[in-house]
């Protein structure tokens, strides 16, 4: 026996999907608790498959629902994107018009080194 889908008319789909960014932009749910949620109540999936799916391996997965381990940007949003959702400023927004290769800028160089104190005294 595979595992089997959750069967969501596409209203129900939706009212979860907002319900889950609503509960952790509220700051109700951890963001961990969330991804859980969309594996469990949109998917119906096993830890295993979900991962699959998401190309990661079953132990991120368990980190990421667990809030341990320390997941990049790209690993989140590559979850999110199968639900037409994204990571923004710490919290699950929509992007019904986000392309599916689309790749968040993460490189931020150029900060300043820190002063030396204490070498003209």
């Amino acid at each position: 026996m595979g595992p089997a889908m959750n069967i969501l008319t596409p209203e129900e789909r939706q009212k979860l999907l907002e319900d889950i960014q609503q509960q952790n932009a509220m700051g109700k749910e951890t963001l961990g608790t969330s991804i859980r949620r969309l594996r469990l109540e949109v998917t119906g999936l096993d830890q295993e498959t979900f991962a699959a799916m998401c190309k990661i391996s079953t132990r991120a997965l368990y980190q990421l629902e667990s809030d341990r381990g320390n997941p990049t940007l790209n690993t989140l949003n590559g979850i999110l994107r199968l639900f037409g959702m994204k990571m923004t400023l710490g919290s699950l927004r929509s992007a019904p018009n986000l392309p599916a290769e689309t790749r968040p800028m993460t490189k931020k160089r150029g900060a300043r080194p820190a002063s030396k104190t204490g070498q003209n005294e």
